[in-house]
């Protein structure tokens, strides 16, 4: 008797997933939405009036304010080849003279690689104290 168990075999498990049906499905799927995609497109037409004004071009290049890698603030005027290094309170006091005379200058925070976001974060709090409201982040700047 315990000869007769030996001899039987036993059936090995198999570890492969059947992946006909999941192909069946997808391939309903993507049939149900070829149907279904021009369907959703709505449109209709509009008559737009037309105007021979321009659009406005702004060619005003934007201060750069940078952040170096030793936590020094810098400002780089449009027309200037190098950064100037200024003192947080003498940079505050500057933006806020540009401010007043242009509303809509634009200023860029440009930090080092290396410079901690602390430092980047006070820098903006320097330009928000000028009230300036039109502020980008270059990341990466060298």
């Amino acid at each position: 008797m315990i000869s007769g168990i030996s001899r039987r075999k036993r059936r090995k498990l198999k570890s492969e997933i059947n992946v006909v049906p999941y192909i069946d499905v997808m391939l309903v799927l993507l049939i149900i939405f070829m149907v279904t995609a021009p369907l959703l497109t709505l449109s209709f037409e509009v008559d737009l009036p037309t105007s021979n004004a321009k659009a406005l071009e702004s060619k005003q290049d934007p201060v750069i304010v940078s952040v170096l890698a030793d936590g020094q603030l810098s400002l780089k005027l449009p027309d200037a080849k190098t950064p100037e290094r200024m003192e947080p309170a003498a940079l505050q006091a500057q933006l806020g003279a540009m401010a007043s005379q242009d509303k809509n200058l634009r200023v860029i925070v440009a930090a080092d690689r290396s410079v901690t976001y602390e430092k980047v974060v006070s820098a903006m709090d320097v330009i928000k104290a000028a009230k300036i409201e039109k502020v980008g982040l270059a990341t990466d700047a060298r």
